[in-house]
């Protein structure tokens, strides 16, 4: 499916396009396939938390609480002042500790003496939704991520209904939370559903918030801050181990899986499917082709083989 060299070789997996009614439009690979989707499934974690009432009235908090923010000092100093006003600690947190993706904050932390911490882990974000969405429900704090705690049961019915079926996977996330397994198409039609929801309903107040705030979503030089910012009205949510996931504002919706995991595969792949969609701007253009780097030096690319859209 893409190609990467200096030393060739191929990365192969799943991608599906829908309709925006649902209907599969496009597939490649394995659609049907249960997958994890990582955290391209932190909007309908937040959908679930918004189900359960969960009240964040700035749309730029929302939009992080969907994220895997980059722990830049923006995105840290956010996540403390939810904990803070809803009475609640960085101990509180049972994601676990972590520098921030982005190197020049991880660096700034290290110099001055510190350390990882939950609070500059890439889903800290979230853990803060779950934790805030408990205090106000009046739920024990200490077990939101047990499967069986009540925000965690709404979240995967909410999976399930945006998906359009049932859960059959649960594991544990690498951030301590559950992890509902769906299958591409259904992940592809969950997407769908986030933009296309009516003005005021909770799908689309996601969807608007997270492409009004795409810094909140991931942070500087990352992939959904970069695709959202190329392509007006797209929502986007990356997953770890080459997931990705995607929706145009017609509502017409991408997901994609690597079979190896590798990450730089996915963005040539989803820049592919956007252009195959009628998407092309010169920004997205740009993102078609990933440079790998050798020594800290451009040694190869990784691009999208012919045929695949």
């Amino acid at each position: 499916m893409v190609r990467s060299g200096f030393r060739e070789g191929v990365h192969r997996g799943s991608v599906v396009i829908v309709r925006p009614d649902g209907v599969l439009r496009h597939v490649r690979g394995n659609g049907r396939q249960v997958v994890l989707p990582r955290s391209s499934n932190k909007p309908f974690q937040v959908l679930g938390m918004l189900r359960c009432g969960l009240d964040l009235p700035d749309d730029t908090d929302l939009a992080l609480g969907c994220g895997s923010h980059n722990g830049e000092p923006e995105h840290v100093a956010r996540v403390r002042a939810i904990l803070a006003k809803h009475g609640l600690s960085e101990a509180d947190l049972r994601c676990p500790p972590d520098l921030p993706v982005h190197e020049a904050s991880a660096d700034a932390i290290l110099a001055a003496g510190g350390k990882a911490e939950p609070v500059t882990m890439n889903c800290s974000g979230k853990h803060a939704a779950m934790l805030t969405t408990c205090v106000q429900r009046g739920w024990n704090t200490a077990n939101y991520t047990d499967p069986s705690h009540p925000l965690q049961v709404t979240i995967r019915d909410t999976m399930a209904d945006l998906g359009e079926e049932p859960i059959t996977v649960t594991t544990v996330d690498g951030c301590g939370a559950p992890m509902f397994g769906l299958s591409l198409v259904g992940l592809a039609r969950a997407f769908g559903k986030l933009v296309q929801g009516a003005d005021g309903s909770h799908e689309r107040r996601i969807a608007d918030a997270m492409r009004a705030n795409p810094f909140m979503v991931a942070g500087t030089g990352r992939e959904d801050t970069r695709l959202m910012n190329a392509v007006p009205g797209l929502l986007s949510k990356a997953g770890a181990e080459g997931v990705y996931g995607a929706a145009l504002p017609d509502g017409t919706a991408i997901a994609i899986k690597i079979d190896d995991g590798h990450q730089r595969a996915r963005l040539p792949v989803m820049a592919g499917a956007l252009r195959f969609l009628g998407a092309g701007t010169p920004e997205l253009a740009e993102l078609a082709e990933e440079t790998i780097l050798g020594g800290g030096r451009p040694v190869g690319s990784a691009r999208l083989l012919p045929g695949v859209f």
